[in-house]
């Protein structure tokens, strides 16, 4: 490949790589011989990059001939992004705060010349900039508040590098320009961005990490730029189109609140905060499902006027749920009556209503995952071990607290479990559900409606793959595309 470094004004260039050609920007421009060429690489050296300088229309006329670029069109609009500066305060945090940690200023200025910089300790920081970048000569500054992050990026021309810095920025640009390979990043054509709400400690998190980084890869794959985000990144939910919960959701959690906040600004959404807040009380759950004529263990509300009827209806023993439990938190069995009414009196000390339901036993749940009221996975949830839940809270091993689960094929579900499910959904409105059934002698009953049901990498995925990820994805997708 023939190479040509493309300047303003070639006599000011001292280095002169072997089988490397500099010309200026007006030749390359201009000339209509350049226009020819074929097999060409350009390294766009020119001091202005902005937009409608010589340097852009370099890059610019390079892409149109055919000619391979350093930097590219995209590299040169991406520096000017200020939402690009953040994603990459963001992903280089780490090493950014690694590099600067003995630091004693409150400013610091990082000169990156063919991806390295005059200070031999700053060197995985230059290259990885320069990787994401491709800008042949670089500045980036920083400032430190509560931790350092990056104030401004900007290329930079070879007249402003101090003059003690030239030896090196020259010895630099011989060594890059002699190699015969030139790590460029792929370019990403994103068309939306999608924001993945995670808490970190999160008691119950609905996804694991391998789940997560599965969502990420797929959603890129489908043209999604993806960042996990934290409940402390509420302020910039509003520069993302979509918003896929993966924390807990409670009423009064920050899940709800970025529910609320993306339902406001007509972001994409899985799932809407009506969700939320129907599906995290069960006193509206007990209610919608018993008004629908679905089947439900035997169930009563219970409050303060009749908590000492409840055995006579429901029997013993009985399960109690506060209206806001969820993944078995706040939901208790009593298997006599005196620890019946110890649990109720306790709970409604904390809620006005209580729910009881009969217990019914069975060796595992039916978990059917719903999506925009479609049955898209169907699992089995088996009880923990020596325990009447999928989840055992208490348990002394941490192995222990959940029990074993398989998936299977939708079509291998009894036809009931699928019908019931489905309608129980739809009591909720579009949007990602998993509906808990017990089979019982009666028929099948349902446990419970989970607005952010587990997508976890080997249980829901076990049968259906990535199959699973892309149905959200996608359902994220066709609610952007109705807007």
């Amino acid at each position: 490949m023939n190479k040509y470094i493309v300047v303003n004004q070639p006599e000011n260039w001292t280095i002169s790589p072997e089988n490397t050609k500099i010309i200026s920007s007006r030749d390359y421009l201009t000339n209509p011989e350049f226009a020819k060429l074929k097999n060409v690489r350009i390294f766009n050296l020119c001091k202005d990059y902005s937009y409608q300088s010589k340097g852009y229309y370099v890059s610019l006329l390079a892409e149109a001939r055919g000619h391979s670029a350093i930097p590219t069109i995209r590299n040169l609009v991406d520096l000017g992004e200020p939402k690009l500066v953040r994603i990459v305060s963001d992903e280089f945090d780490d090493l950014i705060q690694r590099s600067f940690k003995s630091l004693k200023s409150k400013e610091f200025t990082l000169s990156i010349y063919f991806g390295q910089n005059v200070a031999a300790k700053y060197k995985e920081l230059s290259a990885t900039f320069f990787r994401h970048f491709q800008i042949p000569l670089l500045r980036v500054r920083f400032i430190y508040t509560t931790k350092w992050n990056i104030k401004n990026i900007k290329a930079i021309s070879e007249a402003e590098i101090p003059e003690e810095h030239k030896e090196s920025m020259y010895a630099f640009a011989e060594q890059y320009f002699s190699k015969k390979r030139y790590d460029t990043p792929k370019l990403s054509n994103y068309e939306y961005d999608l924001a993945i709400l995670v808490k970190d400690g999160d008691p119950a998190p609905p996804s694991n990490s391998k789940a997560l980084k599965k969502f990420v890869e797929i959603a890129e794959k489908m043209g999604f730029y993806t960042e996990i985000v934290s409940p402390k990144d509420l302020s910039r939910l509003s520069s993302f189109d979509a918003l896929f919960i993966r924390q807990s959701t409670e009423v009064n959690n920050e899940a709800y609140a970025f529910a609320r906040k993306a339902q406001q600004e007509g972001i994409a959404l899985v799932d809407m905060p009506d969700a939320i807040l129907k599906c995290c009380n069960k006193v509206f759950m007990a209610e919608a499902l018993q008004n629908a004529g679905i089947p439900t263990p035997q169930t009563m509300i219970v409050h303060k006027e009749n908590v000492s009827q409840v055995l006579e209806t429901i029997g013993l023993p009985v399960v109690l749920k506060s209206p806001d439990s969820t993944f078995s938190f706040g939901v208790k069995k009593a298997k006599t009556e005196s620890e019946y009414h110890e649990l109720a009196s306790a709970m409604l000390k904390e809620s006005e209503l209580v729910i009881a339901q009969e217990f019914s036993y069975s060796e595992y749940d039916w978990r059917i995952g719903i999506l925009d009221g479609k049955p898209f996975y169907a699992s089995k949830y088996y009880m923990a071990k020596g325990h009447w839940q999928i989840y055992n809270w208490n348990a002394e091993d941490k192995y222990d607290q959940d029990g074993n689960a398989d998936s299977l094929p939708i079509e291998k579900v009894p036809a009931e479990i699928i019908k019931i499910a489905v309608k129980s959904a739809k009591l909720m409105g579009a949007g990602l559900y998993g509906i808990d059934i017990k089979e019982t002698e009666k028929g099948p009953v349902v446990i419970e409606i989970n607005d952010n049901p587990n997508i976890d990498a080997g249980v829901e995925d076990e049968y259906y793959g990535d199959k699973i990820y892309t149905d959200i994805i996608t359902a994220l997708k066709n609610r952007l595309e109705k807007n």
